[in-house]
């Protein structure tokens, strides 16, 4: 059985959070939201013996997939996405420019991410729940340790709609119909910001009380 470590890193110019999940049975791992400082999320994945298996993307937003190139390039593991953001992917890094920011532009996905699919992690399947409203193909990673919505959800807040592609009622109801159906003792691991719970989401942030 599946014996996971979660590691977890700010990265990027605007302290995304970037997850290690490692399976300490077989020894593989996944990457979530590589959002910056690659080299800083490969030195963390090799003072383990872990073989990162694969490069998880929530969203492609630029402040998630600034390091895909630099992780990619540095672990070899392919790179996962949803595939309604495909089309934002190769335009992060000229978004970014808007911010004053540059960063690397994002190779494209070797797997395209559909609800219902699963990732293998050891014995460990990584659901995929498709979550958009945030941005068109926004996916929470749902494991046994916890759910991993990007910019979906957040500790007593929600993901900006004002960018292109988003959709407030869309958000709120992947929120309420995908992420809410779960356990209340569910951890939340956000894009941004501390973890939290369902239950605590569901009961105390504002945006989902109304």
């Amino acid at each position: 059985m599946a014996k996971l470590v979660l590691e977890h890193l700010l990265v990027g110019p605007l302290q995304s959070n970037c997850f290690i999940i490692g399976d300490e049975e077989s020894g593989e791992a996944v990457i979530i939201d590589p959002g910056g400082d690659g080299n800083l999320i490969l030195n963390s994945a090799n003072r383990r013996p872990w073989k990162v298996k694969a490069i998880l993307n929530t969203h492609a937003h630029f402040d998630h997939i600034a390091a895909n190139a630099v992780v990619k390039k540095g672990t070899g593991a392919p790179l996962m996405a949803p595939r309604a953001d495909t089309p934002f992917m190769g335009q992060a890094h000229v978004s970014a420019r808007i911010y004053g920011l540059e960063v690397d532009a994002s190779p494209p996905p070797d797997r395209l991410l559909e609800d219902g699919d699963t990732i293998d992690l050891g014995d460990e399947k990584i659901a995929v729940i498709s979550t958009p409203g945030h941005t068109p193909g926004g996916a929470t990673f749902v494991t046994s340790i916890g759910i991993f919505p990007g910019d979906a959800l957040f500790a007593g807040s929600i993901g900006r709609t004002d960018l292109p592609g988003g959709d407030y009622d869309t958000l709120i109801s992947s929120i309420k119909t995908r992420i809410l159906s779960l356990d209340d003792e569910t951890p939340v691991y956000p894009g941004h910001g501390p973890a939290t719970t369902v239950g605590r989401e569901r009961t105390g942030n504002p945006f989902l009380m109304i």
